[in-house]
């Protein structure tokens, strides 16, 4: 079981290469005992963990590119996002915002195709991993917006700070960014993931 739930252990344990598939005498993973005895900030360095290795993989030209899919530059500043555990859509803006090297258009088209690719993949794969997957597209959701901002507005990913944090009239509450979470969430491709039925269910009857 995860040792007593020690963040920084489980994070090195997954750094040296532990593997977090494997399954116990009852069948259970790492991250379903650890939710089962309540260790939720474990589950989450679990289900947050994407080795380097992992993203790697596409800054080398694969089959007939002669391109890789993903610049080496950009590999570290997407490697950050992708394994941040502070899911808000400004906070994911600001780590764009704060590296020159994503905040570009290009960059950013290339870093969400990549991420549609591990997306697809965690859903391919015999041990699905449906939280990573959704995590992926709504990120590339994210970017694909911030991409549109950088076009459009002459306040560029201010601009898609100032949306997000604009709270309505009446109530101050943040419309546009709801607006943003439900989208990604409907736009997710695989509709028989139990997952997005869970968050569909969920969101369905709430009114904005």
């Amino acid at each position: 079981p995860p040792n007593s739930g020690n963040k920084e252990i489980t994070w090195m344990m997954l750094e040296a290469g532990a593997e977090t598939d494997v399954v116990n005498s009852v069948g259970r993973t790492a991250a379903q005992m650890a939710a089962f005895v309540g260790q939720h900030d474990c589950v989450t360095v679990i289900n947050n963990f994407f080795p380097r290795e992992r993203l790697d993989y596409y800054t080398k030209p694969q089959g007939l590119d002669k391109e890789p899919k993903l610049p080496v530059k950009l590999a570290g500043p997407l490697h950050k996002i992708i394994t941040t555990t502070n899911m808000h859509p400004v906070k994911i803006v600001l780590l764009v915002k704060e590296n020159p090297l994503l905040a570009d258009v290009e960059a950013l088209q290339k870093c969400y195709r990549v991420l549609d690719l591990i997306c697809e993949k965690c859903m391919k794969q015999k041990d699905m991993n449906e939280v990573l997957a959704m995590k992926m597209h709504y990120i590339s959701c994210i970017f694909q917006k911030c991409i549109t901002f950088l076009k459009e507005r002459e306040d560029k990913l201010d601009g898609f700070i100032k949306s997000l944090l604009k709270g309505r009239d009446k109530d101050g509450f943040p419309v546009y960014q709801e607006k943003l979470i439900r989208e990604s969430i409907r736009k997710f491709p695989y509709c028989e993931a139990t997952l997005l039925q869970q968050l569909v269910r969920s969101i369905a009857p709430v009114e904005i």
